[in-house]
């Protein structure tokens, strides 16, 4: 009997070291997935800071707003 249980011990420890390197492999295949999502975005995000800047070279810089009164614009009927 008590080499019946040694073995059931050893085949719930197999079991269960297959079933954490199953989740292992999961897991190292998301973090790949996700690292390639980082650097994607990380991408698009240089891409756009390149446009922004490009933009703000070739717009010019407008003077600040004088505040206006309401008061002072007609509507478009007078």
């Amino acid at each position: 009997m008590a080499s019946n249980s040694v073995m059931d011990e050893h085949q719930a420890t197999e079991q269960r070291l297959t079933e954490l390197e199953i989740k292992a492999s999961f897991m190292e295949d998301l973090v790949d997935r996700l690292n390639e999502v980082v650097v994607r975005q990380q991408q698009q995000i240089d891409l756009l800071i390149r446009q922004v800047s490009a933009w703000r070279q070739q717009t010019p810089e407008e003077p600040p707003a004088t505040l206006r009164s309401l008061r002072d614009e007609l509507p478009p009927h007078y």
